[in-house]
């Protein structure tokens, strides 16, 4: 095991300015997840990490090595791809030894660490099998066992869990950081998906543009996002971001209502804000409670929770306000219907606060 460390690294391709400037530690040991939109760089990042793309600039550190010279078999590192990247006419067996061959080691040593792999991933009654007689979810874990049995330094993970349905993405994900939990293996986990970052990491890295917009624990990202960016990009379903000005104690919201703030959040009176309200921290009121005055567009439930779609009403009035819209989402039956009028409230110390102009957290 080791740490990774990420000092200053640039990466363009021609005139076309990819990585700008990345500093990341990840602890040795830890489970950290990049994730971003797609173009952010976040698999521009785990490739350079693996040695598959040069930097323009910067060092790759894992241990006490700088590693930016060295290819990729000789950095210590096992990669995950999004494809499995099986040979298809070799079997189980042969696909997860192939690399340990190729390194020459020896048969009995082979035998022996594919067997181990095999059983812990559960394809001990699998080995004689080619890969297309094997299920999607069966096929990425040969390619973990392919990479767990180099006993490497570092997991790299290439949004793995793409190609997998939405039932088999679950457990997977699960599968993946259970089997961290047991080799304690420092481990970078790329994906696009929220959800994914959320469960699985013990630090999550949001990319945007090349540039890292924050770093912390799932928690801390939920919590605190620093900026409006990593608000709406962290949480399912998102943030709603509403835009409001300062009256005094109160928020007043461009298009109607009104949201208390905390103590420590109160600004000069007028200042321009952007409200960061989290789906399942607002309340369904009656019409006529203090708060933001909607009517209920769409309901969609799914057993325990249901998510509510409502058009803003612009100060109370009977009129919709433009294509704007407040998701809220509770865990109780409520008998609300489909064109009912309805406030939502939320308590103070829920709501966030942001910068209109910068959209950085106040």
């Amino acid at each position: 095991m080791a740490a990774v460390t990420l000092s200053g690294i640039e990466k363009s391709f021609g005139p076309t300015h990819v990585i700008k400037g990345v500093d990341i530690t990840i602890a040795d040991g830890e489970f950290a997840v990049f994730v971003g939109p797609s173009g952010c760089g976040k698999s521009t990042l785990l490739r350079i990490i693996a040695g598959l793309d040069d930097p323009s600039g910067g060092n790759i550190r894992i241990g006490e090595q700088v590693v930016n010279d060295l290819p990729p078999k000789e950095r210590g590192v096992s990669m995950v791809f999004q494809t499995y990247a099986l040979y298809p006419h070799m079997t189980v067996e042969a696909n997860m030894g192939f690399g340990l061959m190729i390194a020459g080691e020896s048969q009995t040593t082979i035998a022996g660490k594919v067997a181990a792999a095999a059983r812990m991933l559960g394809l001990g009654e699998l080995l004689a099998r080619l890969p297309r007689q094997l299920s999607g979810g069966q096929r990425q874990r040969v390619a973990m066992g392919r990479a767990m049995v180099r006993d490497p330094q570092v997991f790299l993970f290439d949004e793995p869990l793409s190609n997998l349905d939405a039932k088999l993405r679950v457990q997977m994900r699960t599968e993946i950081r259970s089997l961290h939990q047991r080799l304690k293996t420092t481990s970078i986990y790329v994906t696009h998906d929220q959800i994914e970052a959320m469960t699985m990491a013990d630090r999550i890295v949001v990319l945007r543009d090349g540039r890292v917009e924050q770093m912390g624990s799932p928690a801390e990202l939920y919590d605190r996002p620093c900026n409006t960016f990593v608000a709406g990009f962290i949480g399912s379903p998102a943030m709603n971001l509403i835009a409001a000005h300062v009256d005094l104690t109160w928020a007043i919201v461009d298009f109607g209502g009104e949201v208390g703030l905390a103590d420590d959040l109160r600004t000069a009176p007028g200042q321009r804000l952007t409200l960061g309200l989290r789906p399942e921290h607002l309340r369904v009121l009656p019409a006529d409670a203090p708060g933001i005055p909607c009517v209920v567009e769409v309901l969609e439930f799914s057993g325990a929770d249901t998510l509510i779609s409502c058009a803003p009403l612009d100060a109370g009035k009977a009129t919709a306000v433009g294509s704007n819209q407040i998701q809220a989402l509770v865990h109780d039956r409520l008998a609300v219907k489909v064109g009912e009028r309805i406030s939502l409230g939320i308590a103070p110390e829920l709501v966030h606060v942001f910068d209109a102009a910068s959209g950085e957290r106040l």
